[in-house]
């Protein structure tokens, strides 16, 4: 069934789900780059010791993570609605208690916030999949473009927030976290207007689905989490160690932020057309630009350190991720059948944030620790893309050769 043969009523109700979903994604998701603004920050002034400082950082991805799949289930047994209040109050709950944390100066109770603030950044992550539940086959690549370009809105909105709270209150950053409360309390009002149906519960005896092994044994399961991950981690590995490598080959700290600036706006921007593209000249395409554009990005950050490199490898670096990440969240999204959303989309971003969370807490020792310069720890976070990239590239292209038959 395509848009234009839908009934008048489908149409409508995946427009609307699509509208309110990149409105949460630009509210609620505006938290995410407030926190990962200022956390490393507040890390610093609470940690025993420097070197722990981006803690907080990486305890948020692990706690997204750990939550997908607890998740996930929840969304399938209660709908999505439910599970996105979940993620809403978990994020108001990590608010409070990093605002809890700094105004006691303790680095333990901060890192419990982040915790919270994880499970939060998965319910986030299932934003995408939500939007191609009441989506046709046609405007199912449209939608899930559309809502991650509701990014791009929340990557304006959280830096202006920081800068109007970091300093508000005599605490610094207590302020930002407060404020985490009132976007969440506000942003959750969204999900009481989404329209999406629980997927039904199989009656006694009816087919349950394929096992998780199974659903990993499908070929074209397989390389959307292989792609997706590759895609997502490599961006966390690169864009963690930018700040560091920019000030340590000596710009300054505000040319940094415009750097990671314009890497953020190269990762949303995209999106809208990037559904387009997909449904244009397919999704296998688009994802092998996407890797051949991340590796484009690792080829300019290592031919030098000026300041034309760095912002050229990080726009390239945000676009690759665009294309690479919504391309296999597209692949993975026709590849399973309702019974199998629930332990599917949970055991694909519990995978794929695995690697995230091991790129972030690579990242920064890749920078600080594989040589005695700024020089060669950020020639060592781009060499370490190659076998990555090789990796996803070589399944993509055993995916091109499978048969139709095969992919389900």
């Amino acid at each position: 069934m395509t848009e234009m043969t839908a009934p008048p009523q489908d149409r409508a109700r995946m427009k609307r789900n699509t509208a309110i979903l990149v409105l949460a994604q630009a509210l609620l998701g505006s938290q995410m780059p407030m926190i990962f603004t200022i956390g490393g920050l507040a890390g610093q002034s609470l940690a025993p010791n420097p070197c722990f400082a981006t803690l907080p950082i990486s305890l948020i991805v692990l706690g997204s993570m750990l939550a997908a799949t607890p998740v996930s289930a929840m969304m399938q047994k209660f709908g999505r609605q439910v599970g996105f209040f979940i993620g809403a109050g978990s994020g108001a709950i990590g608010g409070a208690i990093g605002a809890y944390g700094l105004y006691h100066a303790s680095f333990e109770i901060f890192l419990v916030a982040s915790l919270f603030t994880g499970v939060y950044m998965s319910a986030q992550g299932f934003y995408r999949f939500a939007a191609a539940d009441t989506a046709d086959e046609e405007f199912r690549p449209k939608a899930i473009s559309y809502v991650m370009a509701g990014g791009l809105a929340a990557a304006i909105i959280g830096p202006q927030m920081v800068k109007a709270t970091a300093e508000a209150m005599a605490v610094p950053f207590m302020g930002t976290y407060l404020a985490v409360i009132l976007f969440n309390v506000i942003g959750s009002a969204l999900f009481l207007f989404l329209d999406i149906p629980k997927p039904p519960t199989p009656e006694e005896g009816a087919a349950r689905g394929r096992s998780r092994l199974e659903l990993l044994k499908t070929p074209i399961i397989a390389v959307s989490i292989i792609c997706a991950m590759v895609s997502y981690a490599l961006m966390n590995l690169v864009m963690t160690s930018t700040p560091l490598a920019v000030v340590g080959c000596g710009f300054e700290t505000g040319t940094a932020a415009n750097i990671v600036t314009a890497h953020v706006l190269a990762m949303y921007v995209p999106s809208f057309f990037t559904g387009h593209l997909i449904a244009r000249f397919g999704v296998k395409t688009i994802v092998a630009t996407g890797l051949v554009i991340l590796a484009g990005a690792g080829l300019v950050a290592l031919q030098g350190v000026a300041l034309e490199n760095f912002y050229i490898a990080l726009v390239l670096l945000g676009i690759g991720w665009n294309f690479g990440f919504i391309g296999a969240t597209t692949m993975l999204a026709g590849a399973h059948t309702p019974e199998e959303r629930g332990r599917m989309q949970g055991m694909n971003d519990l995978i794929v944030f695995g690697g995230v969370t091991v790129a972030s807490l690579a990242s920064g020792g890749l920078m600080n620790c594989s040589g005695g310069s700024a020089e060669t720890g950020w020639a060592s976070v781009n060499l370490a893309m190659a076998p990555f990239l090789m990796l996803a590239g070589a399944a993509l292209i055993w995916l091109w050769f499978q048969r139709d038959e095969d992919y389900a």
